[in-house]
């Protein structure tokens, strides 16, 4: 029953990723699967009152997204809420505002790394754009709108080993130079336009918008490669952005469960740069809303300490070719379930009483539970977890999937891990 389970599950996570090249799109994927099952948009600028019994969801920037739901007779303040929170961001390549450069009559793209991408990986492979456009419309009203091109149109190419004899013991990446992709040839004289660019594929997109002028983007470029399974039997899921689509799509599906208690899914934008936006964990997008759903600063405060939120990003999963990168006590394995990550220093949220309650809650869903350390000789990494349990002060566990190749253009994690993460998110929230 659980591989029949998992797989299907699988199938409708690599939908999601497929469909959510950014964190915009990665938003209207939610969105759209949150309409489906009645959950109600609330607007920031609106008053909201006193919110009825039902299910709710806000959205800022475009590419972060907090849902809720309140049942029947709910008492916040006593109950507390259950929280999951996650990430749309991934490292990618952004177009920059003026990238037009033309060198050996092709045309190339300037971009800027986001985050701490993995950047061999880029090279030869089929890239497409993505992102959120805005532009004035013919009667000079200024609109935002997602486009996709979908199809391969850039590729980075490597220097072939002839030129570079020293590539594969010693290669190092100037991004400012080696970075930029090609995206066509040009005739001689030939001046390209990327806003024009936009515009093309917006009425191609978007063809009941009356588009004037292109005023700005956020684009970015990402792996046409759609997400799928690998390995013999099926082992093992392969996808872009599985840090962290995996644990936001994994959070949505465990919220739609959610019926005997206050439920949320937070997930920010920006974690990877360092969480500081208006959209990311350092902004005041969850504190904002959660006073707002209680009336005095009483409810507020007893409503926090009453709650309890899980901080899902992927974890590193023990590599057999890179096995002394960690410590051998605290080395997650592939398909054997979620991962409590610790760290003395705070890097991550988790203590002892947060990390009992999950060990506990695993237990009684039946699911496997692992841990990691890291070396004690090496800098760890964070989360959302810290910035939001320092900002919040709710309870905190960092947790997440085991994974391979973690910020390259493709990661790797075990076929059975996401729907045990399913698993033990549901019982949470129920």
């Amino acid at each position: 029953m659980m591989v029949d389970n998992s797989t299907t599950f699988n199938q409708n996570l690599f939908s999601f990723l497929d469909a959510s090249p950014t964190p915009f799109h990665a938003v209207q994927s939610l969105v759209a699967e949150l309409g489906k099952q009645g959950f109600k948009p609330l607007s920031e600028q609106a008053a909201w009152g006193t919110l009825a019994a039902g299910r709710y969801y806000i959205i800022r920037n475009g590419s972060s997204l907090i849902a809720f739901t309140l049942p029947e007779a709910c008492n916040l303040a006593e109950q507390g809420v259950r929280l999951l929170g996650a990430h749309t961001d991934s490292p990618c390549l952004k177009v920059k505002p003026r990238p037009e450069n033309v060198s050996q009559q092709l045309w190339q793209l300037g971009v800027e790394v986001y985050g701490g991408a993995l950047l061999n990986p880029w090279f030869d492979r089929d890239l497409s754009m993505a992102g959120r456009v805005s532009y004035l419309d013919q009667k000079g009203q200024l609109q935002h709108v997602l486009i996709n091109f979908q199809k391969p149109l850039a590729v980075i190419p490597s220097l072939a080993i002839h030129l570079d004899r020293e590539a594969n013991q010693n290669r190092s990446i100037n991004p400012q130079q080696h970075l930029p992709p090609i995206i066509m040839h040009t005739e001689p004289g030939e001046q390209p336009d990327f806003r024009a660019l936009l515009e093309q594929q917006i009425r191609t997109e978007h063809a009941d918008h009356p588009i004037g002028t292109v005023m700005d983007y956020e684009i970015a470029l990402y792996d046409t490669q759609p997400a799928g399974f690998t390995g013999l039997n099926n082992d093992f899921i392969s996808a872009a952005r599985l840090d962290n689509l995996l644990s936001c799509y994994t959070g949505l599906q465990a919220l739609l469960t959610a019926s005997n208690r206050p439920a949320m899914l937070v997930c920010n934008d920006h974690e990877e740069v360092g969480s500081m936006s208006a959209s990311g964990a350092q902004g005041n997008f969850l504190q904002s809303v959660l006073q707002r759903l209680t009336q005095t600063p009483e409810q507020y405060a007893r409503m926090i300490a009453n709650s309890w939120l899980i901080s899902a990003d992927n974890a590193h999963a023990i590599h057999p070719n890179y096995a002394d990168r960690h410590d051998a006590a605290h080395g997650p394995l592939l398909n054997r379930g979620p991962v409590i990550k610790t760290n003395a220093n705070q890097r991550y949220a988790t203590n002892s009483e947060t990390a009992a309650m999950f060990r506990h809650l695993c237990q009684q869903a039946d699911v496997p539970v692992q841990d990691f350390v890291v070396r004690t000789d090496m800098a760890c990494g964070s989360t959302i977890g810290p910035l939001t349990a320092g900002q919040i002060g709710i309870r905190t566990i960092d947790i997440g999937v085991p994974t391979f190749a973690m910020h390259s253009i493709r990661e790797l994690a075990g076929s059975q891990d996401p729907y045990y993460l399913y698993s033990a998110l549901n019982y949470f929230f129920n």
